[in-house]
């Protein structure tokens, strides 16, 4: 008996290495932070096609909202470390220690690829009375708590934008939560909500489409796909030291999942968002363009936790200071 386990056992040890080498051998299971139709989700199921032809395994995509993303990421991070879970996830992790939201971040990810960088805009309805920002940070602040902004939670995208409003001019809005900006936009399209900050990724075909109407991009500069859509640094120059800023939609594995199995993640992804169709989307959809991965990823997405951190704690926005949790002011 004691030899069978001991043989048990060692083949386990010997086939751990193996069973990397074969990777994938079976499906693999995509975890999408968001719900159906946000930048996140839409990211991943243009991605996912392609990288499957290049793995040579289906990716099976999952959406699971809820709790800013702490429960999609809470969901990978129970699973094995082998592979077969992966997270097509956003910035929010970044900001859970702050928001008292959860004590896991990406710390616990390895970035797979960090696909790009999204500029967000404030947008209202077509027949919405604001022609300007200004206009509607005016009526903000005459109506405290009566104009609805569209949002995903605490530490989401919007929230963070709005914070960064905020912190330049006083006024007070009720924030309604989604489970992502796909169902926000819709809820904006129907009148439920006032304006909403959303990536331009999710906002852009409506945008195209006269759906929407964007007031501002949270930027320095007009961009090229909407030219008549303002800066925000045009009518609140202040802003301009947090900027460049914006969301971001990445691809994560267990950080302690095999060395093989996160090379062979890596190289597919990589290749994947090459791929015509895919480069397109990216382009067309706005977002800048980055495909980082391991160490660099990782830099990059420090130094975002600790610039929105800071904008949340100095907004008053934060439960938890950045510093107790050691995120260090930029």
């Amino acid at each position: 008996m004691l030899r069978t386990i001991m043989t048990a056992v060692a083949a386990l040890l010997i086939g751990g290495p193996a069973l990397a080498q074969d990777y994938p051998s079976r499906d693999i299971q995509g975890t999408i932070m968001w719900g159906a139709g946000g930048a996140t989700d839409n990211l991943a199921r243009v991605m996912s096609p392609a990288a499957e032809e290049i793995l040579g395994a289906k990716i099976v995509l999952v959406n699971r909202p809820g709790g800013v993303g702490a429960i999609a990421m809470q969901y990978v991070h129970s699973r094995p470390s082998d592979g077969y879970n992966i997270l097509f996830g956003a910035e929010n992790p970044q900001l859970h220690k702050v928001l008292g939201l959860s004590n896991l971040d990406y710390n616990e990810f390895y970035p797979v690829i960090i696909v790009g960088r999204n500029i967000q805009v404030f947008v209202v309805n077509p027949d919405a009375k604001w022609k300007t920002l200004t206009e509607l940070v005016n009526d903000i602040k005459a109506n405290p708590g009566q104009i609805r902004m569209g949002a995903t939670g605490p530490g989401g995208s919007p929230a963070v934008s709005m914070g960064m409003l905020n912190s330049v001019v006083e006024g007070e809005v009720t924030q309604v939560p989604f489970d992502g900006e796909g169902p926000g936009l819709t809820a904006l399209q129907g009148g439920h909500v006032d304006f909403m900050p959303v990536s331009l990724p999710a906002a852009a075909e409506l945008l195209r489409a006269g759906r929407v109407r964007g007031l501002v991009v949270l930027d320095k500069e007009s961009l090229a796909q909407f030219p008549d859509i303002p800066p925000i640094t045009n009518e609140y120059p202040e802003l301009g030291q947090y900027l460049p800023w914006g969301s971001f939609q990445g691809v994560f594995v267990k950080r302690d999942a095999p060395d093989e199995v996160k090379k062979t993640l890596t190289e597919a992804f990589a290749k994947a968002v090459e791929v015509e169709r895919v480069d397109d989307f990216i382009q067309k959809s706005g977002m800048v363009k980055m495909g980082i991965s391991g160490a660099e990823a990782d830099e990059f997405m420090k130094r975002w936790q600790s610039v929105t951190s800071w904008i949340l704690q100095d907004t008053g926005d934060a439960k938890v200071s950045p510093e107790e949790v050691g995120i260090p002011r930029p």
